[in-house]
């Protein structure tokens, strides 16, 4: 075996070697030093993220089961963006009574989980898809259920375990099939196998492989495991959830779609990702209406920015591919907004309903800001980042000109309607209703405040730069091999 291949992939390592920085610092340091465990994690972390940006050659390892290229290296990248805050905002949440003894466990399974996610991204063979797949998601259970004094934690994690199993064994099921087709589990020899086959045997493969993918990103109808899990688990978790998991399982989503089953794109999965997308928008919202947990709330919000997500898949080519990725990013900033705000808040008081918000503006004017701003990018309204990439995503579904997209991109206007009524709710809230009993002046932790900034200004100001919108386009361009039998 050439060792040397290891090399072609420094953003693994580097994860691996803050994995082990982490490892070491837990267990020798003695106990006086570890309460500046997080802090260490976190200035650790960042460097890495720093190093991670250096760009990186494309290049295939291991016989072609890893590749890396513009794009994974650009959406690892966000990942990383999205790791850090969620470390910078729980520094304050580990040092608690209940978490502390435990603190070097949650940042290892933390990054264990990135590392997975990673594997999913740049993984051109299925077997190497699978184990990052579930790399990224049992560390995620034990995370869910981190505050043994919660039953509602541990039920969290119990959830997501069990459909976790089932997702994975319908993903497999899929999996199965393709190989059955195929004789391959590399992505490019199944592509071209599929040329031509319509079967029915490649739809069920299809739309196994899609429901098993579709657990992880939370579509509808495999969104039931999503409010319970993301109001029992740490809010922490909860946020980490929502943002990192979310935008690695699309990113693969869409690679997998597009280099396995590109040849029958328009004759079998385009439809049925039309009607998930629909679905999925319109009942997130729906029910996101009715919900007066914040975290419950931001659970069914997440199930339909998802379908948001989908349409950059659905345009299957390069412009999908960039505001697919934008996208992402500017979910990262606006949803771990909101959850800095509700993590602050139920840390000092134990409060996290809408109604629990009323007035908070007049007690908390920078808390409120915050989750105003968060909520305004969220739904979408200019001249946030939230406008523009919805306006991003919908331009690049709407770039391959069939009527149906353009029903497809009305309909998820309409719903972007739906959705600014019930982020509005929130915002009046906190400036219009009064409540006697409105959440008292509280002072956050510095790391919190320090994440809240970096959010506020992703939202303000990733909107107007538009040169990473055109940095993007461009590395989406070096791999539109991705497309060709599109």
């Amino acid at each position: 075996m050439d060792y040397s291949q290891f090399l072609m992939m420094p953003q693994e390592l580097g994860l691996l070697l803050v994995f082990l920085l982490v490892f070491l610092y837990d267990t020798f340091m003695p106990k006086k030093a570890q309460t500046a465990l997080p802090a260490f994690t976190t200035l650790v972390f960042a460097l890495y993220t720093i190093f991670s940006f250096i760009p990186v050659p494309a290049a295939q390892a291991f016989a072609g089961m890893y590749e890396t290229n513009g794009a994974t290296w650009a959406m690892k990248g966000i990942l990383n963006i999205g790791t850090f805050i969620v470390l910078l905002q729980s520094i304050k949440w580990t040092n608690g009574d209940f978490v502390s003894v435990r603190r070097g466990e949650f940042y290892e399974l933390l990054l264990l989980t990135l590392f997975g996610m990673f594997l999913m991204i740049s993984g051109r063979h299925f077997l190497l898809f699978v184990i990052g797949l579930e790399t990224a998601s049992l560390p995620l259970a034990a995370l869910a259920a981190f505050e043994k004094n919660h039953y509602e934690s541990h039920e969290a994690a119990a959830k997501y375990v069990l459909t976790a199993v089932f997702s994975s064994a319908v993903l497999l099921f899929g999996i199965s099939l393709v190989y059955g087709l195929s004789g391959s589990l590399y992505f490019s020899d199944i592509a071209y196998s599929v040329v031509g086959n319509h079967s029915a045997l490649l739809i069920t493969a299809i739309a196994f492989v899609i429901a098993g993918v579709g657990y992880k990103l939370s579509l509808v109808p495999f969104h039931l495991w999503t409010a319970d899990v993301y109001q029992g688990a740490p809010t922490a978790v909860t946020s980490y959830l929502s943002v990192i998991s979310k935008g690695a399982a699309a990113f693969a989503f869409l690679v997998i779609l597009t280099q396995v089953f590109g040849a029958a794109y328009s004759v079998v999965w385009e439809w049925m990702l039309y009607a998930v997308i629909v679905v999925t928008i319109t009942v997130g919202n729906l029910f996101a209406v009715r919900q007066r947990n914040l975290k419950r709330f931001l659970a069914f919000s997440s199930i339909s920015q998802a379908g948001y997500i989908m349409l950059g898949v659905v345009a299957a080519n390069t412009l999908g591919m960039a505001s697919m990725m934008y996208y992402v990013l500017v979910y990262v900033f606006s949803n771990l907004a909101a959850f800095a705000v509700i993590a602050a808040i139920e840390r000092q008081t134990g409060k996290v309903t809408i109604d629990d918000y009323n007035g908070l503006f007049k007690t908390n004017p920078w808390l409120a800001f915050t989750m105003m701003l968060a909520m305004f990018s969220l739904g979408g309204i200019p001249p946030f980042a939230g406008f523009f990439s919805k306006f991003f995503v919908f331009v690049g579904a709407c770039h391959t000109g069939s009527v149906a997209i353009y029903v497809l991109v009305f309909i998820a206007l309409v719903n972007t309607i739906i959705s600014l009524y019930y982020y509005l709710l929130v915002v009046k809230a906190m400036f219009i209703r009064q409540d006697d009993c409105a959440v008292p002046a509280i002072k956050s932790a510095l790391s919190e405040r320090l994440g809240m900034v970096v959010c506020v200004f992703g939202i303000i100001f990733i909107g107007l730069l538009s040169c990473i919108y055109t940095a993007l386009t461009q590395l989406t361009e070096g791999v539109s091999s991705m497309f060709t039998l599109i």
